[in-house]
């Protein structure tokens, strides 16, 4: 009886450990941050203090410029924080959207 209270509470806590990790999906903030590429773009939603933001349930979409697009802006000298948040901004919208779906709509509103 013993051996099977210990297997029944191994099985349910394997169970449960399992739930908590399916529980905690990563979220655009969180992709943006663990890739390098994004490191710019983490630094200037921190700035502009969107990370909540970018750390809700959404959905919504971000065109998320790299490291190389920020390089190319020249974006060192944008620090005021509304202008910065304004510019972040565009790059996000409402609604969960597939590449075919901004492909077929040509224009969309932030």
């Amino acid at each position: 009886m013993k051996k099977i209270t210990v297997l029944l509470v191994l099985v349910l806590s394997m169970f449960l450990t399992t739930a908590v990790s399916a529980a905690e999906t990563p979220t655009i903030y969180d992709i943006a941050a663990s890739n390098p590429d994004f490191d710019s773009l983490t630094a200037a939603v921190d700035a502009a203090g969107l990370k909540g933001t970018l750390q809700g349930s959404g959905p919504f979409t971000v065109f998320a410029p790299t490291d190389a697009a920020f390089a190319a802006l020249g974006a060192a000298g944008i620090d005021v924080e509304a202008t910065l948040a304004n510019v972040l901004l565009y790059h996000v919208v409402p609604g969960k959207l597939m590449a075919s779906d901004v492909l077929s709509q040509g224009k969309l509103n932030t």
